[in-house]
């Protein structure tokens, strides 16, 4: 129930293609439910202001891996970001790869993660990839996998970022133990989206102080 209404408050952002004349700076936010329902994009379209279009191309349930059910490179979202045209693309993915059922998938994390980065790279838009440390998980749901998202899917996120020399943004650390900040331990409330957004735009701001 919880997961319904917070899928239902949120949908996917249905944009058309954008041309260069349409907006100034476009942002691609990737991700799965955490970017799909918890309102970060929309917040992150609040900070950053009028000179900048934020999309929020989440897919709920969608994993890194390849190998899985529901890998986000095979979702019509991602298709649609491309098209997007992005100077900016944030991704924040990981947490369905920690899901039990889906870990035994993960042999090939990395080349995965990889391989998604460079089709953004590879667009004539040229954009800036950052790539995000999933939230925490604190919820006791036998499905997920806390201890595997700090000790494995972190560290092989960080390695990707560091072997493509791209810029990380954390928004697994700087949530502390602030359980009060999730609604169900996975999927961050207001407050926890606010502190995503807030993390994102001082990147953004970072990289382009004088849009």
């Amino acid at each position: 129930m919880i997961m319904a209404s917070y899928m239902a408050a949120f949908q996917i952002m249905n944009i058309r293609p954008m041309t260069p004349l349409d907006a100034p700076i476009r942002v691609v936010c990737v991700g799965d439910s955490i970017t799909q329902g918890s309102g970060y994009p929309a917040k992150l379209q609040l900070l950053l202001g009028t000179n900048y279009l934020v999309g929020n191309f989440g897919v709920a349930g969608t994993t890194v891996s390849l190998n899985s059910t529901s890998p986000y490179m095979n979702q019509t979202a991602f298709q649609k970001a491309q098209e997007f045209n992005p100077n900016y693309v944030v991704i924040m993915l990981g947490t369905n790869d920690a899901r039990t059922d889906v870990k035994e998938s993960n042999e090939t994390f990395e080349d995965d993660y990889s391989k998604l980065i460079s089709i953004f790279q590879n667009l004539q838009s040229n954009p800036q990839i950052f790539v995000v440390d999933s939230p925490p998980i604190f919820t006791s749901n036998p499905n997920y996998n806390s201890t595997y998202l700090t000790n494995n899917i972190i560290p092989q996120i960080n390695s990707v970022a560091d072997y493509l020399n791209l810029p990380t943004i954390d928004a697994n650390s700087v949530f502390g133990n602030r359980t009060d900040y999730f609604m169900d331990g996975v999927h961050p409330n207001s407050e926890g989206a606010a502190l995503i957004a807030d993390q994102v735009n001082n990147a953004i701001v970072a990289e382009n102080p004088n849009p």
